[in-house]
């Protein structure tokens, strides 16, 4: 494709990274636990733990998993557990030990959870005792051989450790009985491993790093292979895309809502936060809003990830506007558009505009961003350094400046490919190691790029293109709505009609008053015929709403 300057880069950053310096994301742990050894590294439920006690955790669970089940160079380690310090102390053990880690939702179901499992051929699980019985279920059609139990409490100080377990297995009965014959504890593995010696293991950029299964809302979930190699340079590529955003911070101090095993904030927090030594303070439980705003009005943070539900759920969250954002330097929105009308009361209360960025589980997952002191426009941004990206017809030709097509992107960071899947790995990628992303987006004359919708979203009216992105947006202005939803419906004359799927924050909002809101704002052909009301929309883990299921209904 044409070369497209770009012209409104954050200052002192290049359009190329270097290699970086860590042949694995082994090394760029083992690297901060060196240098940053009295850093706190991970906070939650008022524990904290420092790079020192990460290195030393980390290497007591890498001594259990090599030594106590003979685990080797390569085999899969499958991860279920939400935001709790557990989490990187198995993710830090699994690379030092030289395995792959397999990512796992422990919302899965038991059906989601047997594929998970059975595709990855993961042989070993650490897993939240409250999922357990899930586990239970479908072990025995899986390759499983080792089951590492854990609860909530388990890393948190004495007494809180032992209360927060006593109430969610007696009081809560948040702990489903299982039986998994030969499970160990999380506590027992640290133990048995702390009397071993880790051999070491030779990894590099070329090896796998995790199996990340995509989310499944367009078809059977896959796992995209993304190596050492991949998470290594993604990690570079954001921190080059900083600039000067965090001189004279010391430490940076992450709030980590979206959960680690999701692509978003395992490498935009997880990984990017430990690589320069920050603190991540872990939400295990975001979607209690009350406690969540409890929680982060306890820090002095400059750094959070989220997506627009997050972000339109804080702000109507009482005491939200009363949080301290005097140390807040960079709020990233990403995983879905974020729209104008909560972006600009995001930064209206917090004095900072929403960051919106865009990737995917196949490109590690970091691309687009936009600038980091720059005003929300709605665009995704600009390739970050090292990244090329290019809109694409059905042909897989460029496109003019300005046109409408399939946004492309090329770089250090794109997926070895799926697992096992090489006719799904032929399927999105094109010559020269271009990946269809499957967004349809336009690129401006400057480079940036702007996501009209998910090429399987779009919505087919009387031979208009629909955007469901758009008809949201106006929806979503209206007083007395809080989020919604827009997908086509089978019409007879004109193939597909609008329909809006939302939630009200006022019962006085009527359906006409939907209807005559989207005659005010927008066309014909975009206008919804049909309006239903909600408590709740279906979402992802991370707070996507997923217009499959609507449609599925």
């Amino acid at each position: 494709m044409e070369k497209i300057w770009l012209k409104s880069y954050p200052p002192g950053v290049p359009e190329q990274v270097p290699a970086p310096k860590f042949r694995s994301i082994r090394e760029m742990v083992e690297h901060s636990f060196q240098e940053y050894p009295d850093n706190p590294a991970y906070t939650n439920m008022g524990t904290t733990i420092s790079y020192r006690d990460l290195d030393e955790l980390s290497m007591q669970f890498a001594c259990y998993l090599q030594k106590n089940l003979d685990m080797t160079r390569g085999e899969r380690v499958a991860i279920m557990l939400p935001n709790i310090l557990q989490y990187p102390v198995a993710m830090c053990g699994a690379f030092r030990a030289g395995l792959v880690v397999v990512n796992v939702n422990p919302l899965y179901t038991a059906r989601e959870l047997k594929h998970q499992l059975s595709d990855s051929g993961a042989k070993c699980v650490v897993i939240l005792e409250n999922f357990a019985h899930i586990l239970d279920e479908v072990i025995d059609e899986t390759d499983v051989e080792h089951v590492i139990t854990t609860g909530v409490g388990d890393l948190l100080k004495f007494p809180k450790n032992l209360l927060v377990n006593f109430m969610l297995r007696h009081v809560k009965r948040a702990v489903p009985a299982f039986k998994l014959e030969g499970s160990v504890s999380f506590r027992h593995a640290l133990h048995a491993g702390s009397n071993e010696q880790l051999s070491h293991v030779e990894i590099g950029l070329a090896d796998i790093a995790y199996l990340q299964y995509t989310g499944g809302t367009t078809g059977v979930s896959k796992g995209a292979m993304l190596s050492h190699r991949n998470m290594v340079y993604n990690v570079e590529q954001s921190m080059r895309w900083q600039g000067e955003a965090y001189d004279g911070v010391e430490p940076m101090v992450a709030i980590t809502a979206l959960p680690l095993y999701h692509i978003f904030s395992l490498q935009g927090n997880c990984l990017l936060v430990m690589a320069q030594g920050g603190l991540n303070v872990l939400i295990t439980n975001p979607r209690d809003m009350p406690g969540f705003v409890k929680e982060i009005s306890k820090f002095r943070f400059n750094l959070l990830t989220g997506v627009n539900t997050m972000f339109a759920g804080l702000l109507n969250t009482p005491g939200f506007n009363d949080i301290d954002f005097g140390a807040l330097r960079v709020v990233v929105g990403g995983g879905m558009a974020v729209q104008p009308a909560v972006a600009r009361e995001w930064e209206s209360v917090t004095g900072k505009p929403i960051v919106q960025g865009y990737g995917l589980t196949e490109t590690s997952p970091a691309a687009v961003c936009n600038t980091i002191d720059g005003e929300f426009t709605g665009s995704i941004g600009l390739p970050i350094p090292s990244t090329e990206a290019m809109i694409a017809a059905d042909d897989g030709n460029v496109l003019p400046v300005g046109e409408i097509g399939e946004i492309c992107l090329k770089g250090p960071q794109v997926m070895e490919g799926y697992w096992q899947r090489p006719a799904d790995t032929a399927e999105v990628m094109l010559p020269g190691g271009w990946l269809r992303t499957g967004d349809i987006g336009r690129m401006d004359e400057n480079g940036f790029i702007y996501i009209e919708d998910r090429k399987k979203d779009m919505i087919l009216v009387s031979g208009f293109n629909v955007y469901p992105n758009e008809v949201e947006n106006v929806v979503v202005e209206m007083d007395g709505i809080l989020e919604a939803a827009a997908i086509g419906v089978a019409d007879e004359k004109s193939g597909e009609v609008v329909k809006i799927f939302a939630v009200r924050t006022s019962d006085d909002v009527t359906e006409q008053d939907v209807i005559d809101y989207c005659r005010d704002n927008l066309t014909g052909y975009k206008r919804p015929k049909m309006v239903e009301f909600r408590n709740e929309l279906p979402k992802t883990n991370v707070g996507k709403i997923l217009r499959r299921a609507l449609r599925d209904e």
